[in-house]
């Protein structure tokens, strides 16, 4: 075993673990503080104001908007779910975040110009809206599980101290990452190992050049990698100067920013296997999809 590729995915572990702790806890910390403060009813009324539908793009819009990556964005859905908002909404929200947000597309639209940024930010949006209304109309809520944190109130208590409202979300976060840190853990464990061992290279030998049977290979390899939206579009820029393809680099940008090991397993914990393999399809076909636009864009382009 390379002792160098060990002690760079001992360091990875680490650095990840560490990050994401704090991250799933802060994160989950807020919610529970913003829950003390505005009732579940108002978020539902926000959320739900208007036509059948407008929901989903408000959620999907809100998700854009959040520079979160994956796991960053589960305990937001969590709080959402926790409020009372419909199922729907809180998917469009989920597949939006990790997706698309200011930072990912600024960099894309620097290093690759605005009109892929454009085209990458429009077909996930519209993705995560139809996908969201779907799932509601197929009845997928059934197969999320329990673990909703305690508490969300439909009348705010207006009484209580700014020092009980932190114990109370102190409290509620705490739970939330005694349920779903093995899951975490776990994730990050395996994300290092892949990261440590799978060159960049072989990444680019495999899904490289405009080979069409590249984008699928490319959405499955991205999962394991664990590149986030910051990170990954500096690699994704290296991986296409080594001869990968537009298709099969935004394919697995969406495969590696929605489908990563650590996210995938904290909602096991969250999703029942149906609706967790449902998840993990959905993003797979996603990426697939956009991988496949950006080569016809650009085999269209080379006319």
């Amino acid at each position: 075993m390379d002792t160098g590729s060990l002690i760079e995915a001992l360091v990875f572990f680490i650095r990840t673990a560490v990050t994401l702790v704090l991250l799933f806890f802060g994160i989950t910390f807020l919610m529970a503080l913003l829950l003390e403060y505005i009732s579940p009813a108002t978020i539902r009324r926000i959320l739900m104001k208007g036509p059948r539908g407008r929901g989903n793009i408000v959620g999907a819009l809100f998700g854009s908007l959040t520079p979160l990556c994956a796991c960053g964005s589960i305990p937001v859905f969590v709080g959402l779910l926790n409020a009372g908002v419909p199922f729907g909404i809180t998917i469009s929200f989920l597949l939006a975040s990790p997706l698309i947000n200011p930072v990912i597309v600024g960099l894309m639209a620097a290093l690759f110009g605005w009109q892929i940024a454009a085209i990458y930010a429009a077909i996930c949006f519209v993705l995560a809206v139809l996908v969201g209304a779907a799932w509601e109309k197929l009845g997928f809520a059934q197969h999320v599980k329990n673990v909703m944190v305690v508490g969300g109130e439909e009348v705010v208590n207006k009484d209580l101290s700014f020092r009980i409202r932190i114990g109370h979300a102190l409290r509620q976060s705490w739970s939330q990452l005694c349920r779903l840190w093995p899951h975490l853990l776990g994730g990050v464990a395996i994300a290092s190992l892949v990261r440590g061992f799978m060159p960049a290279d072989w990444i680019a030998g495999v899904a490289g050049g405009q080979n069409p049977f590249a984008i699928p290979v490319a959405a499955v390899i991205g999962g394991p990698l664990y590149i986030r939206g910051v990170k990954a579009i500096p690699i994704l820029s290296s991986l296409l100067e080594k001869g990968m393809g537009l298709g099969a680099a935004m394919a697995l940008l969406v495969g590696a920013s929605g489908t990563s090991i650590p996210s995938i397993s904290i909602m096991s914990g969250i999703f029942k296997p149906r609706l967790l393999a449902i998840f993990v399809v959905t993003i797979l076909l996603i990426a697939i999809v956009a991988g496949y636009i950006f080569w016809i864009y650009t085999l269209a382009y080379s006319l």
